[in-house]
């Protein structure tokens, strides 16, 4: 017999008062065992011997509780999670209360670490059993009764199943998501429930602003009321405290959003109906840069305070933008992945779409392109489909490298893998600001904004000018204390005035001298020491050398300069160089051998010579002449080298020749001037040939003419007019009078 579900079924069992037999559902309020829960408070910050003491008795008593609950059978434990209040009391503020894990770390004793251990694990365990509707084949709830238990008895609701991402979610990331799929399978009205709680996400994001001093119409979906004034005190003139608070909430909202849609990322599609993705660039672009910049101007109070706040604001910063690179791959890239080129076309344009509405979030755009570069993500658009608009691909790429070349950060190729998403403080910073924290860690005073643009230095007739304009509304005061002030508030003259007379300048400020005057900036380079020009370390430069060779002076002119005239005339070279040409003008044509010795070598073999082709006529069937094949090419002497008698006899051998060559040209002269006639009948003929080829006629100009007038014309000379009037309209103007006719008489022409 098949075993029945829990909520089909009915126990039978002995009535304690009436001693009869009475048969009650397996869910029912009877079946609950008394007992109380009690509520969870966190651990101490301090080490007080009795705080200690009270927190680890209260969270033992929860650790007992939860172990026996979780070893009661299925029945047993479904009615106790139903219909004891006390228990979904406790494990609810064990979710409100509990640290997470960007929360200082406070030294504790082991033993509190290992009962916080156990009872975290235990909260885990009972969340997770009552997300399960079917633990084995005999101990089951029929799904859709299974949802609307957990939905009509707030077992979960979507505040839950944040904080159950947040503190659980690193390590058991699988298994929380299918605890919470399990549940919004079985009740889709968590799906309605979620798209009502976005609208509640993005006034948190309006209250930050608002506590910011600062207004956002992307960040929130309710127009402003005319009752409503903008809170005008900046971040600047908050308490200390007030800005703590600010940080806290603004990072505990952005790992809350960023660990629910990394579980669960089935939530991006509702998140993005109402225009997520573009209300968080414009939240980023406002309150981060502000933020920043106010730690980096309060960096001379508690710097452990400060460092602590940038940390956790630098972390918020990397989440916000991990939260939107989720909503992109998870509508966008991941669809483009799984599905065929047909189906592609609408997440390209939503991803298109997207991009284009945060193309003015400058920082935000860099931050974005540096943890995940979207030119990536478009290679992967182009991958995908052929018909991509290749217009809007590169405007989104330029607009992200206009939005690089306004800041001073370089664009660096990431090429490992990710930062791991889960890791809390400065490791989870982006890396432009993990160096910059590297250094606040070594000197906490020194906090710059990581995506804030950085303090522009400020000198020369500038910064004379901001002095002069202060000055002039507060005479008394010196120029070194103005300059101090300025640089303190990053050269903003109505923020220096405005806090001078408001007697609200910082202690460092405070202590100077108002009538300081302004420091002399000495040169610290002697004017010879700083001596520069084309004689620089030369062999005569004094400067550089302590000695220099005399001998190398010369006062006056020299007595044995060389002229150009007596290099001309020294002939000492040339006379060298006769002797050594003359010598190639004997030429021998055998050589005479010792004797003796050519018997010796007649029968010597050598080993380098190839003998393959000795047996060949090698030129004994060409046409060339004897005397082509020896001949050779006289030497010549360098006319340089010729004497006067040697030059007399070429010069005559040389006319000889000459007189050969003419007679023998003029046997075969070439006129270089033709007969021009000859050359027009040529031209003619070549003509009449061309025409012929491609089928034109020859132009009858002469039978237009005609014969005399009155003398009567040829039949030819008739068709040839008649020819040339019908188609003279087609070249020239000699239609313009029909042409003019035609527009008048369309009225194009006034009369």
């Amino acid at each position: 017999m098949p075993a029945l579900p829990l909520d089909e079924l009915q126990l039978t069992e002995k009535d304690l008062l009436t001693g009869k037999l009475k048969t009650l559902p397996a869910l029912h309020p009877e079946k609950k065992t008394e007992r109380s829960f009690v509520l969870y408070k966190p651990p101490p910050k301090s080490r007080d011997p009795a705080l200690l003491e009270e927190f680890l008795e209260r969270a033992r008593f929860i650790a007992d509780d939860l172990d026996w609950l979780l070893a009661l059978p299925h029945d047993k434990f479904w009615c106790q999670v139903v219909f004891d209040e006390t228990l979904q009391k406790c494990l609810d503020s064990y979710l409100r209360h509990a640290p997470r894990k960007f929360d200082m770390a406070v030294d504790l004793a082991p033993e509190v670490n290992d009962l916080t251990k156990h009872l975290h694990r235990n909260v885990f365990l009972t969340f997770l059993r009552m997300s399960t509707h079917k633990e084995s084949k005999d101990h089951f709830i029929t799904p859709s009764v299974f949802g609307e238990i957990l939905y009509n008895n707030f077992l979960f609701d979507i505040p839950k199943i944040l904080d159950l991402c947040v503190l659980f979610g690193k390590g058991n990331s699988a298994l929380l998501h299918k605890m919470i799929e399990n549940i919004f399978i079985q009740q889709p009205s968590y799906f309605n429930d979620l798209d009502e709680i976005v609208p509640t996400v993005l006034q948190v994001f309006s209250n930050i602003l608002y506590a910011c001093g600062l207004r956002c119409e992307g960040a929130s979906a309710e127009p402003q009321k005319l009752e409503e004034r903008i809170r005008r005190t900046s971040p600047g003139d908050m308490s200390l405290q007030e800005l703590k608070d600010i940080v806290l909430y603004l990072c505990d909202t952005c790992i809350t959003l960023w660990a629910f849609l990394d579980v669960f990322p089935l939530a991006c599609q509702t998140f993005q109906k109402h225009d997520f993705c573009y209300r968080l660039a414009s939240f980023y672009e406002l309150v981060i840069p502000e933020l920043e910049s106010v730690i980096k101007k309060r960096r001379h109070e508690d710097s452990s305070l400060l460092l602590d706040m940038w940390r956790r604001l630098s972390h918020s910063r990397k989440k916000v933008v991990e939260v939107f690179h989720i909503i992109i791959h998870q509508l966008c890239l991941q669809p483009i992945l799984e599905s065929s080129c047909d189906n592609v076309q609408p997440f390209i344009e939503e991803f298109l779409q997207i991009f284009t509405s945060v193309l003015q979030e400058k920082r935000f755009l860099c931050d974005c392109d540096e943890l995940f570069s979207v030119a990536d993500d478009v290679s992967l658009l182009q991958q995908a489909s052929s018909s991509l608009d290749e217009t809007r691909t590169a405007y989104v790429l330029q607009a992200v490298e206009s939005a690089w070349e306004g800041t001073d950060r370089r664009k660096k190729n990431m090429t490992g893998p990710s930062m791991p998403a889960e890791t809390a403080g400065a490791s989870a910073v982006p890396p432009s600001s993990n160096e910059k924290l590297e250094r606040l860690t070594e000197d906490p005073l020194e906090c710059a904004g990581a995506a804030g643009m950085p303090t522009t230095k400020v000198s020369g007739v500038e910064l004379d000018s901001l002095i002069s304009q202060v000055k002039d509304l507060l005479p008394d005061l010196g120029e070194g204390f103005v300059l101090a002030c300025l640089e303190e508030y990053n050269y903003e003259v109505e923020q220096v005035i405005n806090n001078i007379l408001e007697d609200k300048l910082v202690a460092s400020l405070e202590k100077l001298d108002h009538a300081m005057p302004r420091p002399v900036k000495q040169d610290p380079t002697p004017l010879v020491t700083a001596r520069c020009n084309i004689f620089q370390n030369d062999e005569f430069d004094v400067f550089s050398k302590d000695s220099v060779d005399i001998s190398r002076v010369q006062k006056g002119k020299r007595s044995d300069r060389v002229t150009t005239k007596s290099l001309l005339n020294d002939k000492s070279v040339v006379a060298e160089q006769r002797e050594r040409y003359s010598q190639y003008t004997v030429i021998v044509e055998e050589a005479a051998e010792p004797s003796g010795e050519g018997l010796f070598f007649q029968d010597d073999y050598e080993d380098e010579y190839d003998d393959t082709y000795d047996g060949n006529q090698v030129g004994a069937n060409d046409a060339d002449s004897d005397d082509e094949l020896i001949s050779r090419r006289p030497f010549t002497i360098p006319q340089v080298l010729r004497s006067k008698e040697r030059e007399q006899e070429e010069e005559e051998e040389g006319e000889e020749v000459e007189a050969k060559e003419v007679e023998a040209k003029d046997a075969t002269k070439d006129h270089f001037v033709q007969d021009p006639a000859v050359l027009r009948e040529r031209a003619e003929a070549r003509r009449l040939t061309f025409f012929a080829r491609k089928g034109y006629k020859p132009d009858n100009s002469t039978a237009v003419i005609g014969g005399a007038k009155g003398h009567g014309q040829s039949r030819d000379t008739v068709q040839e007019r008649r020819k040339k009037e019908a188609s003279k309209g087609t070249r020239a103007n000699h239609n313009r009078r029909a042409m003019a006719d035609r527009k008048r008489n369309k009225g194009m022409i006034p009369s």
